[in-house]
């Protein structure tokens, strides 16, 4: 049996919501050892230009150290 801690992260990118999913993982990744993920929100704005920035809430299960 294992016994996971939760990490709650947003990612954001103004390419796509792949690239904010990827840019939240990556952050966890760094330290930690991830065993699952879960998107838990999606949502954007738009910056000073008009164009899109995509952010996403994301949930990692890591173990503990």
């Amino acid at each position: 049996a294992n016994a996971y801690q939760y990490i709650e992260v947003v990612g954001t990118s103004t390419n796509s919501l792949e690239d904010a999913i990827k840019a939240a993982l990556d952050s966890v990744s760094k330290t930690n050892k991830i065993s699952w993920f879960e998107v838990t929100a999606t949502r954007g704005r738009l910056v000073d230009d008009g164009s899109p920035e995509y952010q996403v809430t994301v949930k990692c299960g890591v173990l503990p150290a």
